[in-house]
């Protein structure tokens, strides 16, 4: 049986192990890194695209941190940073706030940013929107299954059109697949 690794807010974990490893995004981003070669693989889940207020406890929650904790435990594991490949989940915008500012967007913009100015490929996104997001990473394979939801309280907002249906963004035929359950 494949071990299961849930990991929450300022968490991340790599494994060159076959591990699924899962978490639970709103407006929060979660990267899965992969290198194709060693194939190792990792997550993250951060809270915000900021720097943190200097609390180590929590560093892993804020961008820059968390993206760097990640990749130098999988260096550290074996994976070179040159050949990571990146997978990239949630900024939601559950509330419904019309603010294009909102935390949801910010953690998408921050990640992407990081990603290109370190030369990290995304190969597939799925961000944004007005729900939340289960994924579980498979990380010896770096195929995503991926669930949307809706909470109590995104059920009295005023709801997406076409939300039966979730808009997949593949960007390279490398590094598996997102499979929508």
């Amino acid at each position: 049986m494949i071990p299961n690794v849930k990991i929450h807010i300022g968490q991340y974990f790599a494994t060159k192990n076959s591990t699924s490893i899962s978490t639970v995004l709103g407006s929060c981003v979660s990267v899965c890194l992969f290198d194709p070669v060693m194939k190792i693989g990792g997550m993250n889940h951060i809270l915000h695209s900021g720097e943190s207020l200097g609390s180590i406890d929590d560093s892993g929650r804020y961008g820059v941190n968390a993206m760097e904790l990640l990749i130098n435990e999988m260096i550290s594991l074996g994976a070179m940073r040159n050949r990571l490949v990146a997978k990239v989940f949630g900024g939601g915008n559950i509330l419904g706030l019309s603010n294009k500012h909102q935390q949801g967007h910010r953690n998408v913009d921050f990640v992407l940013n990081f990603l290109k100015v370190d030369e990290i490929q995304i190969v597939s996104q799925n961000t944004g929107g007005r729900f939340s997001r289960k994924i579980f990473f498979q990380s010896d394979t770096s195929e995503v299954l991926l669930k949307k939801t809706t909470s109590k309280m995104q059920a009295n907002l005023p709801q997406e059109k076409n939300t039966a249906s979730i808009r997949v963004k593949s960007i390279s035929d490398k590094s598996g697949e997102i499979t929508l359950f």
